[in-house]
């Protein structure tokens, strides 16, 4: 008896972990950006890269944009100004402004609450991208060069 109701009791918390990582797993959002229309400076976006770091930020908050084009990481940035700023990118970010539907489908998909905030995502098909990455918010874009490797 003891060893059919172990039996039971070690097949009844596997299924729960699965479940749990099937659940988790399943709250990460999609991008498509062939729906939603980014542009850089001059032109619309169109990713080119199988894994990018999404940034959510604020330009008026005081060096942020040098912060930006100064970071470090192992995937491209794409930086998506809250005041849609028409700033120019570099070899390792990308600045995208947008127009107010596309940003606030942007804000409530992933729901973003607190700018700065940074997650990964990852190519799916051609232009339709999967997160791949917790949100995590940031106190200051300081420590973005040291959590982006940490995502």
């Amino acid at each position: 008896m003891g060893t059919l109701l172990a039996s039971f009791f070690g097949a009844a918390m596997i299924a729960a972990a699965f479940a749990y990582f099937n659940y988790k797993f399943s709250e990460y959002k999609f991008i498509n950006f062939d729906a939603w229309v980014f542009y850089t400076q001059k032109e619309i976006f169109t990713p080119s890269a199988d894994r990018y770091i999404v940034l959510f930020f604020s330009s008026k908050s005081p060096n942020t944009v040098d912060l930006i084009k100064n970071s470090k990481s192992s995937y491209p940035i794409i930086a998506i100004d809250y005041y849609q700023q028409r700033i120019t990118s570099n070899a390792n970010v990308t600045f995208l402004r947008s127009g107010t539907n596309t940003m606030l489908k942007f804000i409530q998909r992933f729901n973003i609450y607190r700018s700065p905030s940074v997650f990964i995502i990852k190519k799916s098909k051609e232009k339709l991208y999967k997160q791949d990455s917790m949100i995590r918010e940031l106190d200051t874009l300081q420590k973005l060069s040291t959590k982006i490797e940490e995502l």
